[in-house]
């Protein structure tokens, strides 16, 4: 049975109400971190009665649920991240975070839901499929390694053939899915950089060793390092998001704190730009007499893309909606994610869904991360069905 011959966004479609109804419940109470108990209680309902194994591990509340069909062939991993946003909702919407300090703003509650309508939708052909699927449900894909863990946890061993994952989009065109091979989006790591002098009382700054123009100029020379040490076509972003010094108008502080964002595109970059705030940020404190520690705490990896991966999702979505439904992306996102992790050892791929509403204009729609961010809930039919077609054509054909 062909692509074209299944159904499968028919199917979606009919599942429509009860995913709303899922995604709706779960942004109503969002969770953060790693622990997300009431989302994993209303997933596992969601999944009740379908033939699944489930698997949980002791370092989250992650979720693997598992299909397994009457042919012993491959194993294809289908990704869902399930944890919140630490920011307060400004939405007014009907189901808005009841949460103080946690919104759904970056759509996990919408990947949840996708990924139960496909696992409802291959459960209920489960005497087709050629092999066996892995439905996995992710916290602490916020900054905090969910997937790293969840591996860890030994939840995804053995390892599948390969793994998909699909995020939404609300800048981007309603129901168009896009991806592109190689790396997809950055890596992510924290930087923070305390700069220690002598403090004193405003007025005499010649008696004191002020560490704030100190921090301002290591602030300024990494632009200048980043523009001239950094290949254009090998780039690297690093941001100074918040610098602290100081209590209050006639106090020179003894410190200043800097702190913020690497974003790389290659290990070999990442390593590099490492080295240089290592050695720039000291040597400029050095020559004013002050003192400058600099800390990198590592976090997600690249995501690199299977170009046989994508060729395939490309393949699935115009079979199963048509070639104006798939765009591949120019370049790379320097947003991260942690299913980098899953993607370090295993050939996969993720993709970007489009989720203005009909009508908009998506250049002007508020973006991931929002707080003001909304999204179209008919477009996850769209996604559960991509979801279960990619998984049904990969246990038969592989990346052929």
């Amino acid at each position: 049975m062909s692509l074209n011959d299944t159904p499968w966004h028919d199917d979606a479609q009919a599942l429509l109400p009860d995913l709303v109804e899922l995604r709706r419940a779960i942004h109503a109470e969002p969770e953060l971190g790693l622990q997300n108990p009431k989302t994993l209680a209303k997933i596992k309902a969601a999944l009740a009665g379908l033939p699944l194994e489930l698997r949980e591990g002791p370092s989250t509340t992650g979720l693997i649920a598992t299909l397994k069909g009457p042919a012993n062939g491959r194993t294809v991993l289908l990704r869902g991240d399930m944890d919140a946003l630490p920011l307060h909702e400004d939405t007014g919407l009907d189901y808005s975070s009841t949460t103080d300090g946690a919104m759904h703003a970056c759509g996990h509650d919408t990947h949840v839901a996708m990924l139960v309508g496909a696992a409802k939708m291959l459960c209920a052909r489960r005497d087709e499929l050629a092999g066996t699927v892995q439905f996995m449900f992710q916290p602490g894909e916020e900054g905090h390694h969910g997937a790293r863990f969840m591996l860890d946890d030994g939840l995804i061993d053995p390892l599948p053939d390969a793994a998909f994952a699909l995020h939404i989009m609300p800048n981007a065109p309603r129901g168009v899915f896009t991806g592109r091979a190689g790396p997809l989006l950055a890596s992510s790591d924290v930087l923070s950089i305390t700069v220690k002098g002598a403090g004193g009382h405003a007025s005499m700054p010649h008696d004191a060793t002020d560490p704030i123009p100190v921090a301002c100029e290591i602030v300024t020379a990494i632009q200048a390092m980043v523009t001239r040490t950094v290949s254009v076509f090998d780039p690297a972003v690093v941001t100074i998001a918040k610098i602290t010094a100081g209590t209050t108008n006639n106090i020179i502080p003894e410190t200043a704190h800097m702190l913020g964002t690497i974003r790389t595109l290659s290990p070999r970059q990442r390593a590099q730009v490492a080295e240089h705030l290592h050695r720039l940020a000291p040597n400029i404190a050095a020559a004013h007499g002050c003192t400058a520690e600099v800390h990198i705490e590592p976090g997600f990896p690249v995501t690199l893309c299977d170009a046989r991966a994508v060729q395939f999702g490309k393949s699935v979505v115009e079979d199963v909606f048509g070639e104006e439904s798939w765009i591949t992306l120019d370049t790379p996102i320097m947003g991260a994610e942690d299913f980098a992790y899953v993607l370090e050892k295993v050939p996969g791929a993720m993709f970007f869904l489009g989720a203005s509403h009909e009508g908009d204009d998506w250049r002007s729609c508020c973006g991931l991360h929002s707080n003001r961010m909304v999204l179209d809930d008919s477009v996850m039919a769209r996604g559960a069905a991509m979801h279960a077609a990619i998984a049904e054509r990969f246990l038969t054909d592989g990346f052929e």
